[in-house]
């Protein structure tokens, strides 16, 4: 495993750490990471996913994993204080907009309860010493001023984007109200190995490539994104966890994150169906609905204040992707 410039001392050596939504795509890789640092790993899950990372590469059975719903307030306390945890990692979401369209209640109830509930365990958890909310890019909804900066309003409009606002704003009100040693996140849109949401850009259009199929484009291809390689994300929470130890003033602040990249979608799968050396033409359907047109971030905050910088270039990150596919798809 690449360890970087960063992320990788003495800080993680038998720490406990919580991890609420380990068996997503950043857990897998969060997991990892905290694992060769040494950390004492604990992860609340709440569906058995056997093709998940953290259950494919073994990770699950050096860890410990608590069952259940991120929801559930005295489950959280329960794992808070049994297992003496110093640094909480919250990723646990429901990430997809599609999903977020169809069944807006059971994504408010993730991604909104699920936050007040982690974070007032968090309060009543008095050993817990950081925490660290992952946000969104999404959060901003749409802005008229690009690259998003940190000071930018969050005014979701969309089920999915709305939620993040919200658990954004949850989260600055436990860091100032109650003085929780918090900071928040907020990245571009994932990719990597491991992410087995298949409707979702990057995994389906890889499966579809190595499939011999047309890749398919929802949108009309034109939407911008700022695509952020998911061991970068990994390495990021760490070093932002590390930080706030160290300064307690980054309590209640919030870091955008990213490659400084605008990428459209139909550029980017140009780049995967090249890659993969194939000349199969994407399907376009043009019927996303409920989405953000163009998004990317400034993270010159994080740069400067938390001296950050990614591990990977885009080109590395997708490389490392296909990589993981073609082993998970062709194995």
């Amino acid at each position: 495993m690449q360890h970087g410039r960063y992320g990788m001392n003495s800080f993680w050596q038998d720490r406990p750490v919580l991890i609420t939504g380990g068996t997503g795509l950043v857990g897998g890789w969060l997991v990892k990471r905290l694992l060769s640092a040494g950390a004492d790993v604990v992860c609340l899950v709440r569906d058995h996913i056997p093709q998940c990372e953290l259950v494919k590469s073994g990770d699950i059975n050096r860890i410990k994993a608590v069952t259940g719903d991120v929801c559930d307030q005295t489950l959280l306390e329960r794992a808070m204080g049994e297992f003496e945890i110093d640094t909480v990692i919250h990723l646990a979401a429901q990430t997809i907009v599609g999903i977020a369209n169809r069944n807006p209640v059971s994504t408010f109830e993730t991604n909104i309860q699920g936050t007040w509930a982690l974070l007032e365990a968090c309060r009543r958890s008095p050993r817990v010493k950081q925490i660290v909310v992952a946000s969104s890019d999404k959060a901003y909804g749409d802005q008229e001023i690009l690259p998003y900066s940190e000071d930018c309003p969050l005014q979701g409009r969309h089920p999915y984007d709305v939620s993040k606002s919200c658990a954004d704003l949850i989260s600055h009100t436990y860091a100032h109200t109650f003085d929780l040693p918090l900071a928040i996140t907020r990245c571009g849109n994932f990719y990597g190995g491991g992410d087995l949401n298949w409707n979702r850009i990057v995994p389906g259009t890889i499966r579809s490539i190595i499939r011999g199929e047309r890749p398919v484009i929802r949108s009309d291809g034109k939407f911008v994104r700022d695509y952020f390689y998911v061991e970068d994300g990994a390495a990021a929470y760490m070093l932002l966890a590390e930080k706030l130890a160290a300064n307690p003033q980054l309590r209640g602040e919030a870091f955008n994150f990213s490659n400084e990249i605008q990428m459209t979608v139909l550029d980017l799968v140009t780049m995967l169906t090249s890659k993969l050396g194939s000349d199969l033409i994407p399907e376009v359907r043009g019927e996303a609905s409920n989405e953000i047109i163009h998004q990317y971030l400034s993270a010159k905050k994080a740069r400067t204040m938390l001296q950050w910088e990614p591990l990977f270039t885009l080109e590395q990150g997708i490389e490392r992707t296909i990589s993981w596919y073609r082993n998970f798809l062709l194995s």
